[in-house]
């Protein structure tokens, strides 16, 4: 064994993968994973830094970790991630305690850093490329529980939306290939994973920088065909890219989840302009439409932008009005981030903290209230729920339906006179419902 490694992970789920292929990498070469960072001769940290609270959560971790190196064994400190490569100079310049920085298309370089650190040397930065393509990732260890986990099918964005510094970062828009993905996703079937989430940065347009148009609905039919996987959830997807033939297909296909993020940011027409979104609240709406007459159970996830440069109360009311209008099922809100090397950053009449917040609040009780009503017709009904685990005081169990995604969205809890495993399905009879959570209990044997 050349070491033990503690590793962090922060941000979204396409990090989270990162982080999974680099534990599996450094399995192979002879480094030994553990979880407490005392017991770490090296400790990593995959950093975030999309928006200003997610770079002070990086620094502070960072810090935090930091300290291993005087109260633990630790003699190696490695920043990896968007951090790492937006900000690699100033690294090394402010917090020396760092040994090493991996930018984000270079991740598969962490064991070789590693063993450089080993041989003394300090101060590494291992930067590629950030538009090179995309590499086999077969090698990951899971992070998640061993019955879901997420398959990142392109990196990078080509969109450059006035707020967002993830193209600087992560570069263009590169697709993994049809036949790499598969095999990861049998792979991962064969470790137990009944449950797929396909993430990038604009999962609708996968296969569009490979194939010359996007292959998403192929990808997905090809999927369903992997045994052992019960539920494939779509994450991300643009709604001006999404295509007819990717919604046809998840209508026709059972194992396909009606449920779909839909990142809208924003409702008026000149704030999306601003943004430089490329939809307007008519192709909004009509794409909505159109899954809801596909899939009538379907659930839609968006997130909002509010505060962002120059935004009128006009402009916040008509997004107000568009909630009450399209009722989300999922929705989440963050205040507009002044991002330093965006477009929007430079804008002039940037909102207060103040009323930011106070809009953010005023959505987000308006969605509360949409959510509660949502969630009441679901009473009386039976529902298909992957187990995730129990809670040992109360006796009861906690789940999760199709049309809800792990760490985001709600909750089943559910009694059961059988002793259940997490990862099980099960059949629930919802008896009551809360603002965001469903109750009930199971009403018959764990489905196949």
């Amino acid at each position: 064994m050349l070491g033990t490694v503690a590793f962090t992970s922060l941000g979204c789920d396409k990090n989270r993968v990162d982080s999974e292929v680099m534990l599996g990498i450094l399995c192979k070469n002879n480094f030994r994973i553990v979880t407490e960072e005392a017991e770490a001769d090296f400790i990593v940290i995959n950093t975030c830094c999309f928006i200003k609270d997610a770079l002070e959560e990086s620094i502070e971790t960072i810090l935090e970790m930091a300290e291993y190196k005087k109260i633990g064994r630790c003699k190696g400190l490695i920043v990896a991630g968007c951090l790492g490569q937006r900000y690699q100079k100033e690294i090394f310049e402010e917090m020396p305690e760092v040994d090493a920085v991996i930018g984000t298309t270079a991740y598969e370089s962490i064991a070789e850093v590693m063993k450089q650190l080993l041989q003394g040397q300090k101060t590494i930065k291992c930067l590629t490329d950030r538009n090179q393509a995309m590499t086999e990732q077969n090698l990951r260890m899971l992070s998640t529980p061993g019955y879901y986990a997420y398959l990142k099918i392109s990196e990078g964005c080509d969109n450059h939306c006035t707020y967002c510094i993830i193209p600087k970062i992560r570069g263009t828009h590169r697709s993994r290939s049809l036949e790499s993905l598969l095999e990861e996703a049998e792979f991962l079937a064969k470790q137990g994973v009944k449950e797929l989430l396909l993430v990038a940065q604009d999962t609708s347009i996968y296969g569009k920088d490979l194939y010359g148009e996007s292959k998403l609905h192929i990808l997905l039919e090809r999927l369903c065909k992997i045994e052992a996987i019960e539920w494939i959830r779509l994450l991300y997807c643009y709604p001006e890219t999404l295509t007819e033939q990717t919604i046809a297909v998840m209508a026709k296909e059972p194992k396909i989840c009606h449920y779909i993020d839909l990142p809208i940011q924003h409702a008026s027409d000149t704030v999306l302009k601003r943004m430089g979104r490329k939809s307007t609240q008519s192709i909004l709406k009509e794409k909505i439409a159109k899954l809801r007459k596909a899939m009538p159970d379907i659930a839609i996830r968006t997130t909002f932008i509010v505060g962002f440069p120059q935004e009128t109360e006009q402009e916040f009311q008509d997004l107000m009005n568009f909630t009450q209008e399209m009722k989300f099922d999922k929705l989440g809100v963050f205040t507009y981030s002044q991002e330093e090397g965006t477009a929007a950053a430079c804008m002039e009449q940037q909102i207060e903290e103040e009323i930011k917040e106070n809009r953010k609040d005023r959505i987000m009780e308006l969605q509360k209230s949409i959510s509660a009503q949502n969630c009441q017709k679901e009473v009386n009904t039976i529902k298909k729920v992957l187990v995730e685990g129990k809670l040992p005081q109360e006796d009861i169990y906690c789940g999760r339906t199709q049309k809800d995604a792990p760490d985001i969205d709600g909750l089943v809890f559910f009694s059961s006179e059988e002793e259940l495993l997490s990862g099980d399905f099960v059949k629930v009879f919802i008896k009551e419902a809360s603002d965001y959570d469903l109750i009930g209990e199971v009403k018959n044997e764990p489905s196949e």
